[in-house]
């Protein structure tokens, strides 16, 4: 009795332990919220002005000779691969990588250490990640997809869509697809049309990459809030019932020991 006494003690005080440690990365996590949203936000205000523009561009017949719009069918895929800079935020790295499975032969460029630590390669973290950063990423796979290495250009990360709910799903880059419904707006370009949608296409890209990887952060940040709240829910009912055990295992103990007193003080 005195053993489960003490190890129900012992479990106890690793289970509280556990406890304040969930508390403490929910406290930090919920810190990182607001900041992460606005940042979310401002990119996509960004990268949708980008796509406005490129969507527009790609409506003309001219640019149809832009090799950012040349379709190819030999299977070879660059993938861009987004995921978190830590565990523990629930199934935010799990949903990336189970996505993945789908595209075994694809050349990854990874973002985040865990999506860094599984591929290999540079270490860009995705937090602070930066326009420049992308930028370095877009001037290389924009090379390599105009050489014919590449087919499709994608990128894999995680949709917000509410603190409570996060999807991982992949979004193309390349090849640019011809929007047959955009609208059409009073605009001349100059020189002409394909020159200038050759040069914004690395623009365009570098900023939805940006955008996609803020966005994803955000996601991992309500994530791992969501999933701290969760475990220290747990935590806190697995403390209640082994205090309730623990109280049980006291009693018997005392019931025992005035058993014993009693039994011998009558011999």
């Amino acid at each position: 009795m005195g053993a489960d006494i003490k190890q129900l003690r012992v479990r106890i005080k690793s289970v509280d332990s556990t406890l304040h440690l969930t508390k403490a990365m929910g406290l930090v996590a919920s810190s990182k919220i607001r900041k992460a949203t606005d940042s979310m936000n401002k990119g996509k205000e960004y990268s949708r002005a980008l796509e406005d523009t490129v969507e527009q561009l790609s409506t003309y017949d001219e640019c149809k000779k832009s090799p950012y719009m040349a379709s190819r069918n030999t299977g070879k895929l660059c993938l861009i691969v987004v995921a978190g800079d830590r565990g523990l935020a629930g199934g935010y790295n799990a949903n990336i990588f189970r996505l993945m499975r789908e595209y075994p032969d694809a050349h990854v460029i990874p973002i985040g250490k865990r999506a860094c630590d599984r591929y290999g390669g540079e270490i860009r973290l995705a937090e602070g990640f930066s326009y420049s950063e992308a930028k370095l990423i877009t001037d290389q796979i924009c090379k390599d997809f105009i050489e014919e290495k590449f087919d499709k250009v994608g990128i894999v990360c995680t949709k917000y869509i509410s603190i409570m709910s996060q999807e991982a799903h992949i979004k193309w880059l390349l090849p640019l697809e011809r929007k047959e419904n955009a609208k059409s707006v009073s605009a001349i370009f100059e020189p002409d049309e394909i020159t200038v949608l050759n040069n914004a296409i690395p623009e365009f890209i570098a900023g939805i990459i940006t955008s996609c990887v803020k966005e994803s952060f955000a996601s991992e940040v309500a994530a791992r809030r969501v999933a701290m709240d969760n475990a220290g829910k747990n935590a806190q009912e697995m403390i209640n019932d082994l205090g309730l055990k623990y109280n049980r295992a006291r009693q018997g103990a005392i019931t025992q020991e005035i058993t014993e007193i009693v039994a011998g003080s009558g011999l």
